[in-house]
């Protein structure tokens, strides 16, 4: 009887002992990008710093988050953390709570003193106008690439809307203090109380290179409101930046606060500590088209704050405010019914939005202005050669982590201006996809809550309301990530290569595969857990 084929093989020939000639596809590894990452204003690499957290090495972690976010212990508190919303996790059981491992990174760096040095000097100067999250963040980034860094702000204290638009129970002040102290051990200079009225002057007057614009938005939106003499109408934003004073501002027992944002809930919670008996939020639309963020809102609801959706203020007398039903039409948007009731209070706060004082601005030939608004390139630079821009200043998101992104783009792009060449940031990778993760091997594990202070003292004082984790939880919670698209070194594909095609390359560097004995089963592809594998057709 003949033998099978393979049997008659000499032993040490290439088909005895090579089955890679077999194949038709063979297995690849790559690098995916992490859904966080893709979905982080800020551009941090959230996964890196997480693999360095679940392993207790928070001082590495916290190298790696600052590496594009110099304040973390901030982000970690005020950030909406997109990152949640995209993270692969949430499909399996909840979401990874990166911003509160964040921030357990960021207060623990404070109270360990870490600090980074600048980068070697380059000899060139760039002015930063305004020091709120954009400015700040640009002037962290300007350092680490060895620039000379000089802060002007117009106010009396750093920070800008983080401290005069967010309130103290969202942000405590310490913290944010601790972030701008190590920026500012960086080498930044800091002139507070310096409001520059002509750019082009200060930067003549100043010998600086570039200028990078990061004034905030603290002009409030005013809207008109037919009222009496004795009416109280207060702009939100003034109601914030007096938080900040020794003098409170004098709200009354009901205080109406107009308009649907979140400077309109942070206005409303802070008239409950204040005192407030009562403190009512009127909004045109429905509590979905709210542009407040739904968990703020649910916060608000807790402590007592009452919200009339649908509604308008008409008019103002005193002590008392005219406010008209609204009713949606069949596209959704908001009608006047002409039904009219009316609210006593003692003052209404309009929170309408905010505008950017551009007068700076003024004497700058062929700077491009649109609704308010500087005009920027990919690189963050204005029409008039190196005048950059970013923050409130430039059509975006307004929050803390899209500044704090500006700040990090424009400085790199500053570098680059000023050395003569083009910032290319490096390609983005294919999305790590849900429907690439091989679930089966992650172990439900819950999401780590965080302590919230009581309903009493949350209506009463200032204490900061969300709680941090501890060491124990933060690297739990850190644990929690599933590495999407990224090979941390399980040994699946190892293991169940039946061929032993696969090489283990030493902690760290990962696996290669010796394709003359590799089959292309697939395998490995669809038993890596995270994703890291891809099949590719075999060319010969």
């Amino acid at each position: 009887m003949d033998k099978p084929f393979a049997i008659t093989l000499d032993v040490g020939s290439s088909l005895a002992n090579r089955t890679g000639s077999w194949r038709t596809s063979r297995p690849v590894y790559v690098n995916r990008l992490p859904p966080c990452n893709n979905a982080c204003p800020a551009g941090e690499n959230i996964q890196a710093w997480l693999y360095h957290a679940e392993s207790g090495d928070y001082e590495q972690a916290w190298r790696e988050l600052v590496k594009n976010n110099p304040m973390p212990a901030i982000m970690g508190r005020v950030c909406y953390h997109p990152c949640e919303s995209a993270c692969n996790r949430g499909r399996l059981d909840e979401p990874v709570n990166v911003h509160a491992v964040e921030r357990f990174l960021g207060d623990d760096a404070i109270r360990r003193g870490w600090a980074v040095e600048p980068g070697p000097a380059s000899g060139k100067k760039v002015l930063v106008i305004g020091a709120g999250p954009s400015g700040l963040s640009a002037a962290w980034h300007l350092r680490l690439l060895g620039h000379e860094v000089t802060i002007h702000e117009a106010g009396p204290l750093t920070g800008g809307m983080m401290r005069f638009g967010i309130p103290k129970y969202r942000l405590p002040r310490d913290v944010l203090d601790a972030e701008v102290r190590r920026i500012e051990s960086m080498g930044v200079a800091i002139r507070l109380n310096h409001k520059v009225d002509d750019v082009l002057a200060a930067m003549k007057e100043g010998g600086f290179d570039a200028v990078f614009l990061a004034v905030g938005a603290h002009v409030a939106k005013r809207a008109y409101i037919p009222a009496g003499t004795a009416s109280r109408i207060l702009d939100a934003v003034s109601v914030l930046k007096s938080m900040e004073g020794q003098e409170k501002p004098l709200l009354g027992r009901r205080v109406v606060v107009y308009g649907g944002g979140n400077t309109a809930i942070d206005v409303a919670r802070t008239a409950k500590r204040l005192g407030a008996e009562e403190s009512i939020i009127v909004y045109r639309r429905t509590r979905e088209k709210m542009p407040a963020h739904d968990f703020e809102v649910e916060e608000a609801l807790q402590e007592g704050v009452m919200m009339k959706w649908l509604s308008t203020i008409k008019e103002a007398g005193e002590g008392s405010f005219t406010v008209e039903k609204m009713k949606l039409d069949e596209n959704g948007f908001p009608q006047p019914t002409g039904e009219f009731e009316t609210i006593e209070a003692d003052s209404l706060v309009l929170a309408l939005g905010q505008d950017v004082d551009l007068s700076l601005l003024a004497n700058v030939p062929g700077l491009e202005v649109r609704d308010g608004m500087v005009q920027v390139d990919r690189s963050m630079m204005s029409s008039y050669p190196g005048i950059f821009a970013g923050g409130d200043m430039v059509p975006a998101e307004r929050t803390v982590t899209v500044a704090i992104g500006h700040g990090k783009k424009a400085a790199r792009n500053i570098d680059a201006w000023l050395r003569g060449t083009t910032y290319e940031p490096a390609p983005k990778h294919e999305l790590a996809t849900f429907d690439k993760l091989n679930t089966w091997y992650y172990a439900d594990a819950p999401k780590t809550v965080q302590p919230v202070l009581d309903i009493i003292r949350r209506q009463s004082t200032f204490d900061e309301v969300l709680g941090g984790l501890d060491e124990g939880n933060a690297q739990f919670e850190a644990r929690r990530c599933l590495s999407c698209g990224n090979c941390f070194e399980c040994d699946n594909c190892y293991g169940v290569c039946p061929d032993n095609a696969v090489i283990k390359l030493g902690p760290g560097k990962r696996f290669e595969i010796n394709y003359d004995y590799c089959k292309g089963c697939g395998i490995c592809v669809s038993e890596c857990p995270c994703g890291a594998i891809r099949t590719e057709p075999e060319t010969i």
